[in-house]
């Protein structure tokens, strides 16, 4: 496995790589989610990247970019026992060199739920990502549906600009108890992670409601607010019906619907989300 640390000698390796190529993007503290997105790649692909970069524009000025965990020696021994053939692990003056000026801005999409409550944060993440792509020159591009915004955020910067990989997104990985793995999990006290279960709990309640023929998408959200406002330490920051395709928000579930939240447990910011109509 080689470990790559510039754009210009990612590119002389991928002129060189066996086709097809696939990249999952990460910011690293690797934990099984990430790890079965590397294996989907690697079944599928002749050369398996995996890129570590922990984006600072992405982060906003109420989030401490310094907290986030980071284990980049335990990241490339995972990396090595999964196959990955390249990871390309930037610093942060190589992806925004001095004088950079350039972002991107997805538009609608990008602006609803994650979008709405962490202002710039998709602009962060479609630059970085489209940098990423455009280094690499991946065919195929893993995430997971846990970020399912994210997802549809990357398939219409994906569309647009002719960036020309497939994306792949992936059902989300759950512990157990079904909380979704997440490298913030990491930062939840014992008493904050069995809060953060009411998480999951509300998503089985919307899903559980549709099953029995509910189509009211706001008495849907109300029912899941009202589960979330009884755990302690919780702190709601949205809770979403929306069309799975332009998350606006829906009256009625008439199609596919994404049933989505974000929330603080115990200081930690999570977010989950269920499919309602597949």
């Amino acid at each position: 496995m080689r470990v790559i640390t510039t754009a210009a000698d990612f590119r002389e390796a991928e002129r060189a790589a066996r086709r097809p190529m696939g990249l999952t993007p990460t910011m690293g503290y690797l934990h099984e989610g990430h790890l079965s997105l590397v294996r989907r790649a690697r079944s599928e692909n002749a050369t398996a990247v995996v890129s570590i970069f922990v984006n600072p524009t992405q982060f906003g000025s109420s989030e401490d970019l310094s907290t986030y965990p980071r284990d980049m020696e335990g990241d490339l021994d995972k990396l090595r026992r999964e196959g990955v053939d390249l990871v390309f692990a930037p610093c942060a003056a190589e992806m925004y060199p001095k004088g950079f000026d350039t972002y991107i801005d997805v538009g609608e999409i990008a602006a609803r739920l994650e979008g709405a409550h962490r202002p710039g944060h998709f602009r962060g993440v479609a630059t970085v990502v489209c940098k990423l792509m455009t280094i690499v020159r991946p065919d195929n591009v893993y995430f997971g549906q846990k970020d399912a915004q994210q997802c549809l955020v990357i398939e219409r910067l994906n569309s647009d600009l002719d960036l020309g990989a497939n994306v792949v997104a992936l059902p989300t990985a759950r512990d157990a108890d079904g909380l979704a793995l997440s490298s913030r999990n990491a930062r939840l006290t014992p008493e904050a992670r069995k809060s953060a279960l009411s998480l999951y709990r509300a998503l089985r309640l919307a899903e559980r409601l549709y099953a029995e023929g509910a189509r009211d998408a706001g008495a849907i959200r109300g029912r899941m607010a009202d589960l979330l406002s009884a755990e302690p330490g919780v702190q709601v920051d949205y809770v979403s019906i929306a069309d799975a395709k332009t998350l606006v928000e829906l009256d009625a579930i008439g199609g596919e619907a994404l049933a989505s939240l974000a929330a603080r447990v115990g200081g930690v910011r999570l977010i989950d989300n269920v499919t309602l109509g597949t």
